[in-house]
């Protein structure tokens, strides 16, 4: 063989694509982590400690199995793994049951059903408005952390997570971190996701406090970006572009609202582990054009990171989707899969370690199920598509759209009985103008805080993206093609099955490639 046909040979075997094993050795640990905390809360802190128990004597039984010199290599292997897994996953769920067992502790706990008392909280989210039809005139919804209470002549302080039901007016425009003294009817908590109670507020707060010096100048950014988007937009695209950039829906028309949620697109109008990663990719892109040191364009997307945490605000569903979302830039910068999936997993630990009540969000199940999605299945059903004809960019944006469909229907079906039939279609007509919209409007929130014609004329030019995206969303909309389910574990059950199912049938197989010597 002469020196020109092995240089041929050579390449064609470089050219032939092995494909890159992952590294699942933390899934069991963030499964045994994941689990333990929602048996711990929804069952309570009893049977968190029975979870407990049980987890570490299967640690024990694993340990005794795995000192024993015989065995193979592999099945020690995974033995190690299963050890390290029910060893987590019991301090989860002893963490788990003492967190409920104050929580079921609470003195608050024991005051009686509509009883009043009055309450000073402090604000940890941005008000969000109700249904009228459902609670009855124009009402807020916000998330505090109790102060004190009094009740019967008596002041009881302590800590623990409450909701505030309460009329729109005096309400509506507060921040996060304000101390509020008000009067409420108590009653239980909706979800067993240790809130301790639902406070009814009687009527607007007898008192307010400042809010912190860099919520209010995140609070006047935020004004400012919606005046210079009603200024430089019109109506509905005005309404939904601060949704679209930072979770801000005060704003957002009611017949938006309702046909992104009939179409699957109501996962853009929250903050998201999408706006994260393209945010911060903008950010990584600029570096690298500037020819800037990798360290001070990660320093870049850290401030980036942290800046837009606390514009969107730092409740547990935005640090949630910033964790998310940085997980998902790193599998889509270093393109190896082998590396995101253990950050994935890490992230879940450390989330439910800081937040255990995240473990029954179903924002964070539907983030986590999408970053995985993007990682395990999207880039193969890419690969896939590519040789089949499909050029890369459509591929692409069909495998991201279909992955995060299928890995998250169970759980919009389990909560919402809604499933749409075109969502997938949808998503890959609006994804290429989503980019665009975040990265604009992010520029131009900033501009017009600085001078606002700058900055609405950077918001003016998101006008024909965001009229697509409308245009889409209005006309998928009116085709109906959707369908209403029972909600419940059960059909959730019923549709994971199917969706496991579904990615078995659509796995890519392996070809073999002879390779002549």
């Amino acid at each position: 063989m002469t020196g020109d046909e092995k240089s041929e040979r050579s390449a064609e075997n470089a050219a032939v694509e092995v494909p890159e094993e992952l590294d699942a050795r933390l899934v069991p640990a963030a499964f045994c982590c994941w689990g333990a905390t929602i048996v711990a809360l929804v069952g309570g802190w009893r049977v968190g400690v029975c979870t407990a128990v049980g987890c570490l004597l299967l640690a024990v039984g694993l340990w005794g199995l795995m000192i024993r010199p015989e065995g193979s290599g592999w099945r020690k292997g995974v033995g190690w793994v299963m050890l390290a897994a029910f060893s987590v996953g019991a301090g989860f769920a002893g963490a788990g049951a003492w967190h409920e067992w104050e929580v079921a502790g609470h003195p608050l706990r024991s005051v009686g059903k509509g009883e009043r008392v009055r309450v000073t909280v402090a604000v940890a989210d941005d008000p969000k408005a109700l249904v009228e039809k459902k609670f009855g005139g124009k009402k807020v919804m916000l998330r505090a952390d109790l102060v004190e209470f009094r009740a019967g002549g008596e002041v009881v302080r302590g800590g623990g997570a409450v909701l505030v039901l309460a009329p729109e007016v005096g309400w509506k425009g507060l921040l996060p971190g304000q101390e509020v003294v008000f009067r409420a009817r108590v009653s239980g908590a909706w979800r067993a996701d240790l809130t301790v109670a639902v406070l009814r507020a009687d009527g607007p707060p007898i008192a307010v406090g400042a809010a912190p010096w860099w919520q209010r100048a995140a609070g006047r950014v935020r004004e400012d970006f919606a005046g210079a988007a009603q200024r430089a937009l019109p109506g509905d695209a005005a309404g939904l572009l601060p949704g679209l950039v930072i979770g801000d829906t005060s704003r957002l028309p009611e017949r938006v609202r309702e046909n992104f949620k009939e179409t699957d697109l109501a996962h853009l109008t929250a903050v998201s582990g999408a706006n994260i990663t393209i945010l911060l990719g903008a950010v990584v892109v600029s570096m690298r054009a500037l020819t800037v040191d990798p360290r001070v364009g990660a320093v870049a997307a850290g401030i980036a990171l942290a800046l837009f945490v606390i514009l969107a605000r730092p409740s547990p569903s935005v640090l949630r989707a910033a964790v998310m979302g940085a997980v998902a830039l790193l599998a889509l910068c270093t393109g190896r899969r082998k590396q995101a999936l253990p950050a994935l997993c890490t992230a879940i630990i450390g989330l439910l370690a800081w937040s255990p009540q995240l473990a029954v969000d179903a924002g964070f199940a539907l983030s986590v199920l999408a970053t995985a999605g993007l990682i395990v299945l999207a880039p193969g059903w890419s690969d896939w598509l590519r040789a089949h004809g499909w050029w890369r960019v459509p591929a692409d944006a069909f495998a991201v759209a279909a992955a995060a469909f299928v890995v998250t229907t169970p759980v919009v079906i389990a909560i919402t009985g809604h499933l749409s039939l075109v969502a997938i279609g949808v998503n890959v007509l609006v994804e290429p103008v989503i980019a665009p919209i975040t990265v604009l409007g992010a520029i131009g929130a900033v501009l017009a805080c600085c001078w606002a014609p700058l900055g609405e004329l950077v918001l003016f030019c998101t006008a024909p993206p965001l009229w697509w995206l409308l245009t889409v969303a209005d006309h998928a909309a009116e085709l109906g093609a959707s369908v209403t389910l029972p909600t419940g574990i059960r059909s959730g059950v019923i549709a994971a099955v199917l969706c496991a199912l579904l990615i078995a049938g659509l796995r890519p197989r392996p070809q073999r490639v002879d390779v002549p010597p």
